[in-house]
């Protein structure tokens, strides 16, 4: 079976660690978002994905490669323009992006499946396109139940009594919304749909190709299933997501390293001495990294690989990217550190502190030194 991974956006809502990774490489506990959606494509036998591609590009094509080492097989779709001689991105659009693929090679030739890469989810997606057989529709959005107090965050569908799509609220005020099936951006067609999308231009699924379909009486459905499902939409996600899966929240998300302590996860080569140091689960300590004896950890907490934490210094409630290296008497509180920014937990930019760019030893990485205390 066929799939296709969105992955050509800027991600915008969490700049600025997308000025440097591209949103679906944002990682979750140390592996990016989009690699378990690979990783779920394959369980389900969807083994002949697309992804499109357009802001660095280049990221994502060098991690995943050619998809053989997923048991899957990948392909690259870059979205791009010429432009006083030079390739500059240009996205099309979700749906613009499915109707270069299809023009290019005619790739969709039966039922496929379209997902966002920048999510984590694990749906019975075998089930999913049963159902959507069943029905017999040209296209099906999973949509998921959210309790009332949250459709303000995403966008509803309304259906009739047959799970047909009959109207969208994009994310409605409590009191005005007419459903609490939201979209989660998980889609089924089948190869009609090109029929119906623009041969040129930029062009979206969600906001433009769905409520075309509405309008024309055309049978879009919304099947409503139970799954876990982890949104990586903004800087603050990227805290609320990992805090979860610490939380015990995700039960299906494994947690990285070995647990040498209930509720303590290490990766290799880590020096610490765990009676030396006052550390309270749930805590992931990667690959890498020195904990020096008297650092406090509490958590929830994640130190990214190769990452050092002083004597004397504390890392609470916190997420720290790759080599960031914590001095003596910090005290890191309810923060997101992520190479040379920190954000608060709403994500909110913290001031800028005293940063020194230093190159860790044998390694050709850098590594960013906080020098002050948070």
């Amino acid at each position: 079976m066929k799939g296709m991974i969105l992955a050509a956006g800027k991600g915008t809502r969490v700049r600025p660690i997308t000025q440097s990774i591209p949103k679906p490489m944002i990682p979750i506990l140390g592996k990016p978002v989009m690699e378990s959606m690979i990783e779920l494509f394959a369980q389900h036998s969807i083994d002949k994905i697309v992804i499109n591609t357009s802001h660095l590009a280049e990221a994502i094509e060098g991690y995943f490669g050619d998809g053989h080492h997923f048991d899957v097989q990948l392909s690259y779709s870059y979205e791009r323009e010429l432009i006083d001689g030079e390739y500059q991105s240009k996205v099309l659009g979700s749906a613009g992006g499915m109707k270069k693929i299809q023009q290019f090679s005619g790739f969709f030739d039966d039922t496929f499946v379209v997902v966002c890469g920048d999510a984590w989810i694990d749906l019975d997606l075998s089930e999913a396109v049963k159902q959507h057989k069943r029905k017999g529709g040209i296209a099906t959005i999973i949509t998921k139940q959210v309790p009332i107090n949250e459709v303000e965050k995403y966008g509803v569908v309304v259906t009739n009594n047959r799970g047909m799509v009959t109207s969208f609220q994009e994310k409605p005020k409590q009191e005005d919304a007419l459903s609490q099936q939201i979209n989660t951006g998980i889609y089924i067609f089948e190869p009609a749909i090109f029929d119906h999308i623009p041969e040129q231009g930029e062009y979206d699924i969600g906001s433009e190709l769905f409520p075309d379909l509405v309008e024309k009486h055309l049978p879009l459905y919304a099947i409503d299933m139970p799954f876990q499902w982890l949104d990586v939409g903004n800087v603050t996600d990227i805290w609320s997501v990992t805090r979860d899966i610490l939380d015990g929240k995700v039960p299906g998300y494994r947690i990285p390293g070995t647990q040498i302590r209930s509720g303590i996860w290490q990766g290799i080569n880590t020096c610490i001495n765990l009676d030396a140091c006052n550390i309270e689960p749930p805590v992931v300590i990667a690959s890498g990294c020195k904990i020096e004896d008297g650092a406090t950890i509490i958590g929830p907490a994640i130190i990214g690989p190769n990452g050092v934490i002083d004597k004397n210094s504390v890392v609470e409630e916190s997420l720290i990217f790759d080599y960031i290296h914590v001095k003596e008497g910090a005290h890191v509180k309810n923060q997101t550190i992520f190479g040379d920014y920190s954000f608060d937990h709403n994500g909110v930019a913290c001031p800028k502190y005293d940063w020194e760019h230093l190159r860790s030893s044998g390694q050709n990485k850098r590594v960013t030194d906080l020098l002050t205390a948070l």
